[in-house]
């Protein structure tokens, strides 16, 4: 298993995997459009040729980004693949000199395994008006902010 920079070829399983989540409840749907747009920032965990995990590290201000749609196949579940995926993407924050990276989400402990720390929302102003005006959620969000910085 290795992580990869995902490929347009890749997009419709990403998408299966971020869709079967989402109506979970447990991050938020993306759209076909929305993940060929952001393709650059998208990293695949892949086992032969098929898509087992998916991140985004998506860019929100000079210093901060966000992991974002971190999604691994519930087959694989358990097997520290999410955990390979958020160090993926944290190494890769280091590379574009991010030295924020945030993650709304439900799954704490997780997050807190992988660094990271709670934050106030009121403390993430990139992150409110680049997305969250967008956002279905955005007058009821349940959703933790937890950050980590880089370095």
């Amino acid at each position: 298993m290795k992580i990869f920079n995902a490929v347009t070829s890749d997009v419709k399983e990403i998408y299966n995997l971020i869709e079967m989540y989402a109506k979970e409840g447990v991050v938020l749907p993306r759209s076909l459009l929305s993940l060929y747009q952001y393709l650059q920032c998208l990293y695949v965990m892949k086992e032969e040729e098929n898509v087992i995990g998916v991140a985004g590290l998506h860019v929100l201000g000079e210093d901060l980004a966000e992991v974002r749609s971190l999604v691994v196949s519930h087959t694989y579940a358990g097997k520290g693949i999410g955990r390979m995926l958020v160090s993926h993407v944290m190494e890769e924050a280091t590379k574009i000199n991010v030295k924020r990276v945030i993650s709304l989400t439900y799954e704490t402990v997780f997050f807190q395994k992988c660094g990271f720390d709670f934050v106030n929302k009121e403390l993430l102003p990139e992150k409110v008006w680049v997305d969250c005006r967008h956002c279905p959620k955005v007058n009821y969000c349940d959703e933790v902010a937890m950050i980590r910085y880089v370095g």
